[in-house]
């Protein structure tokens, strides 16, 4: 199995086959922490009996029966660098969720960050043959766009169609079923390095684990921290981790432009740590409790009391002012907002009619960001918190959390992919494949 096509379909098997058992582990794999649920599905009709909140959007038929997070070990920027360390975080979160759920797991679905994410936009047109539109007339429309030389050791990790047209009406979102004499498609393309998906497949292996599926944190923070209304006007979810940032760009529903930027909060950490002079642990506590990028003329009397358990007395009795802090924070986030401006530039964002901006994941509760965002991205900036799902644990409905909980509505909703559709054998492209595919053949 060395085609992406047959791999993806493949995984797509595999999480019908988990869905159809009842329950199935969400895994991200993070720079900071490893977050892992236990999804059970237990039908539309079952979610009610307890007089708990009935379905939300995109959200009826499952709910969270186990989460467990642990401290990241061996990814760095998004990637694996370490396998036997990430091997046993994930060992780790995967045992404490299944103890809390009562019940063991086969098939996980991961999401990872980092990976230097391409988006391409491919088209397409065909002639219906017998002027119905059906899922093999779909099939051929896809098969027949020409896919771009994205160049060696690339993967292709997700290909959606986002846009369909019949004989000139455009904008058709699902358009099996109607007549037309000829058929028009938009997709979108994201590749990926290819050694980033084969260590992550390879480390979920070596755990004893189904791989049902796996998807870009981008893209499934988006679909869990903007509403409805955000995602069909359009609208950009900039993920702010531990060690990238992932910045995404939603259009009717469907994701149109994915980036990452190499920096996050863990560079912030290491700023405090090396401007201070104290542990990175240290650095963290006081990052989170008493950080900002937004001084006021209390902050010069604010001291923190940095600690410490060197022995030296005086050492270990340091303050600093909350002024100094900050002065070593708000050049670092003002670099990663700089970055993500200059990937929202060259995708075309200010072209969009909407120009709502959406901050979320750990590093983005820095107090004051959202202020020195809006002068730096846009005037249309909000923080965001994941949509709730039934059970998720209050621990677990953070900003950190937004891919975990986009990942669950993946997981029950996928959308539309290129591979969900036959292609013709006789149309099959195996000159365009020969590039695009090899995260199986050892790992599978």
């Amino acid at each position: 199995m060395t085609d992406i096509y047959q791999s993806q379909r493949a995984m797509r098997q595999m999480r019908r086959q988990a869905m159809q058992r009842g329950v199935v582990a969400i895994l991200d794999v993070g720079s900071s922490k490893i977050a892992c649920l236990v999804l059970r599905f237990d039908g539309t009709g079952r979610l009610s009996d307890d007089n708990s909140i009935g379905s939300m959007a995109g959200q009826t038929g499952f709910r969270v029966i186990g989460a467990a997070t642990t401290r990241s070990r061996g990814v760095q920027f998004g990637e694996v660098s370490a396998m036997q360390e990430t091997e046993r975080a994930i060992r780790t979160a995967l045992q404490a969720a299944q103890k809390m759920a009562e019940i063991r797991v086969d098939h996980v679905i991961a999401c990872f960050s980092g990976a230097n994410p391409r988006s391409y936009g491919l088209d397409a047109e065909v002639d219906l043959e017998d002027q119905l539109v059906t899922e093999a007339e779909i099939g051929r429309v896809l098969n027949a766009c020409e896919l771009p030389d994205y160049g060696t050791g690339r993967e292709v990790l997700h290909a959606q169609p986002v846009n369909f047209a019949l004989d000139n009406r455009s904008g058709l979102i699902d358009p099996r079923g109607q007549l037309g004499q000829t058929l028009a498609v938009d997709m979108h393309m994201l590749t990926v390095d290819a050694v980033a998906i084969q260590n992550i497949v390879h480390c979920i292996k070596r755990c004893d684990l189904e791989l049902a599926g796996i998807a870009n944190s981008a893209y499934v923070s988006g679909i869990s921290a903007l509403v409805e209304d955000e995602q069909e006007l359009g609208a950009a979810c900039i993920d702010m981790g531990g060690g990238t940032t992932s910045v995404s760009i939603f259009m009717k529903k469907h994701m149109i432009y994915a980036d990452c930027v190499r920096m996050g909060g863990d560079h912030v950490t290491s700023d405090i740590s090396m401007g201070l002079g104290v542990p990175t642990a240290v650095a963290e506590r006081i990052k989170t409790f008493s950080g900002g990028v937004h001084a006021t003329g209390a902050d010069d009397r604010d001291l923190i009391d940095i600690g410490g358990d060197t022995g030296d007395w005086e050492h270990d009795r340091r303050t600093v002012s909350r002024a100094e802090l900050i002065g070593i924070m708000r050049p670092r986030v003002e670099e990663i907002l700089e970055e993500v401006r200059a990937r929202l530039d060259a995708a075309g964002f200010d072209h969009m009619p909407s120009q709502q901006i959406v901050l979320t994941g750990g590093a983005s509760q820095v107090m004051g960001l959202d202020g020195l965002a809006s002068r730096i991205l846009g005037q249309r900036v909000r923080l965001g918190r994941p949509l709730r799902v039934h059970g998720l644990p209050q621990s677990a409905t953070g900003p950190g959390f937004s891919s975990a909980v986009g990942l669950c509505l993946f997981a029950a909703h996928p959308q539309d992919e290129w591979w969900d559709f036959e292609i013709p054998v006789d149309n099959y492209p195996g000159r365009s494949f020969t590039r695009a595919v090899k995260w199986f053949k050892d790992n599978w």
